[in-house]
């Protein structure tokens, strides 16, 4: 099953109404564009609150890494077949505010967790926090989760048969001189013993160039995780026996990686369903010197850039590589824990072009950043970056012949 929507550019805006619209193509599939204020909308994540509203959260602004990249949140109420008007939930000027999430806490609080970096500096992110008391409704203050430079969240918190909470990060790490460029990125697990409380950085072994860890719960202390690869080669897997407290060296899986945000979720049924770019760095010769490379260019740091991504003669070490096209946005399901997978059904097709994040003029193309959550009913609800101007959501109801 594929689906290509051979949108123009100029048609996204009118189509960001929210409304969810079945889709002519494939029967029990809708689509909707959420609506959004800004230019450039991407990293969406989905969770659903205690009353069954979905919520959607992702940043927005102008382009990445630039001071007006702020946090929003629309909702899908329970029954509705439209998302509501976004809210704004982070305003810091100076600050890029980027990859929410949000977690819904055995308590009733409603946590809303995203990091906060200047310009392309990835390396000096922390993490921050809003929580609402109320459901979800109204959010309080913005407060410091985690303060150690370069610290970044993008998947959400998976609590343990002992209660613990285990929020995967991965660290972004710049080498002495050089901008940061993902080469030396590592993964890690903030556990939290006291709800939340305080936090323990646990680094996994062996982890370089393994990020977005996203932890799946298999059961009786039994966990996998599946990570995005730097080095835009496979997606890779880590286990864990003990509750999620150590973890095995990342390895790769058969799934390709292109460098871009993976999501997995568990199914009620017991399979694991992963959402994914179905290309790597072997299906195309498409590159940029970095993520950040046109705000890098305009800040005079080019020249650095460029010796940063490609290293010396000397050094071997593999390094980020970035520009792979982030198409086509395609669904596949393990029944053993991704030992193995189903062929991909591929939910978007395009060419992905992504070599610039520019949104303004019309020249991103990419299908990325995508998140996946499964309903009461068994619906699939999935969520991605469309072009970089608009968050596009798919709802694909049990008849879809998942």
């Amino acid at each position: 099953m594929t689906s290509g929507s051979g949108l123009k550019h100029e048609e996204i805006p009118s189509l960001m109404n929210g409304v969810l619209l079945s889709n002519a193509a494939e029967n029990h599939r809708f689509d909707a564009f959420l609506p959004s204020p800004c230019v450039q909308n991407h990293a969406a994540n989905l969770a659903f609150l205690p009353d069954g509203t979905l919520t959607c959260v992702w940043f927005g602004g102008t382009m990445e890494g630039m001071g007006d990249i702020s946090i929003y949140m629309s909702r899908l109420a329970a029954g509705s077949t439209a998302w509501s008007t976004p809210e704004k939930m982070s305003d810091d000027p100076q600050k890029s505010e980027q990859n929410p999430l949000v977690f819904a806490a055995p308590d009733g609080k409603i946590w809303l967790i995203f990091t906060s970096q200047t310009s392309g500096n990835q390396d000096g992110a922390v993490v921050k926090r809003r929580i609402s008391g109320d459901g979800g409704r109204t959010f309080g203050p913005v407060e410091i989760l985690c303060d150690i430079p370069g610290t970044f969240v993008r998947q959400p918190i998976v609590i343990n048969r002992n209660g613990d909470w285990l929020l995967p990060v991965f660290r972004c790490i710049s080498e002495p001189g050089q901008r940061w460029t993902g080469n030396a990125d590592t993964a890690a697990v903030l556990i939290s013993h006291d709800a939340g409380s305080t936090w323990n950085m646990v680094d996994l072994p062996g982890s370089t160039g393994a990020v977005h860890m996203n932890i799946i719960p298999q059961g009786g202390g039994r966990m996998v995780a599946f990570f995005r690869n730097r080095f835009a080669a496979q997606i890779l897997r880590s286990r864990s026996d003990d509750d999620g407290i150590t973890w095995s060296t990342p390895a790769p899986t058969e799934l390709p990686n292109n460098n871009s945000s993976i999501q997995a979720v568990a199914l009620k049924d017991g399979r694991i369903a992963i959402v994914y770019n179905h290309s790597n760095a072997l299906t195309s010769s498409d590159r940029r010197h970095s993520l950040y490379d046109e705000i890098e260019a305009e800040e005079g740091g080019q020249t650095v850039q460029t010796q940063a991504a490609t290293g010396s003669a000397a050094d071997d070490r593999p390094k980020a590589i970035w520009g792979v096209p982030r198409a086509p946005m395609s669904l596949v399901f393990s029944g053993d824990g991704g030992n193995g997978f189903t062929a991909p059904c591929d939910l978007e097709t395009g060419d992905g072009y992504c070599l610039t994040n520019n949104s303004k003029d019309d020249l991103n193309r990419e299908y990325s950043y995508p998140s996946i959550v499964e309903g009461p009913d068994g619906t699939l609800h999935i969520a991605y970056t469309y072009y970089r101007r608009a968050i596009k959501y798919v709802r694909l109801e049990p008849g879809y012949g998942f």
